[in-house]
């Protein structure tokens, strides 16, 4: 965040994007050791999707007044990670823990992506419209993002509509 607050030099922005993708990558390789070791805990399956939310809000709110995103597709994203965590808790009130679907961790990995493409200095790396195709890889994400979103109310419909005993 604080990288993202400072005037966006090729090398300003070329270490914020180097923190981010370290930070992305990161969750990536937590989760990865974590099922490979069989060592996923109740609280890593709470927390990490937390950590994913809070490094993908971070990203979208700072990207906002630079132009590079538009604040309404950041609005649409952190709306849905609002919903699906409260959804989360209702479910992990009711017993239920629900881990990561295969659909919520494209999205991510899409998120993460865009984000980073969009954080990236142009004029480093001789690729035309560098931007334009972060933004286009952003709004796969959003489609992502809003169908794992009603994925995962669908998948937890019982518990939401069932009636209190």
């Amino acid at each position: 965040m604080l990288l993202l607050l400072l005037e966006q030099t090729p090398s300003t922005a070329l270490t914020a994007w180097l923190v981010f993708t370290i930070a992305a990558g990161s969750d990536w390789i937590d989760g990865y050791f974590a099922r490979k070791y069989k060592t996923v805990t109740v609280l890593g399956q709470l927390m990490d999707p937390l950590a994913d939310k809070v490094l993908v809000t971070t990203a979208l709110v700072m990207l906002i007044p630079s132009g590079k995103l538009p604040a309404w597709v950041a609005l649409i994203i952190l709306c849905r990670e609002i919903v699906v965590t409260g959804l989360r808790g209702v479910a992990s009130s009711s017993g239920v823990v629900v881990a990561a679907s295969g659909l919520g961790k494209w999205k991510s990995t899409i998120q993460y992506i865009g984000l980073g493409t969009l954080i990236f200095p142009l004029g480093v790396l001789p690729i035309p419209s560098l931007h334009q195709i972060g933004l286009a890889i952003l709004y796969v994400a959003l489609v992502l993002t809003v169908w794992s979103g009603i994925d995962y109310f669908y998948k937890l419909r019982r518990i939401f509509l069932e009636e209190e005993r």
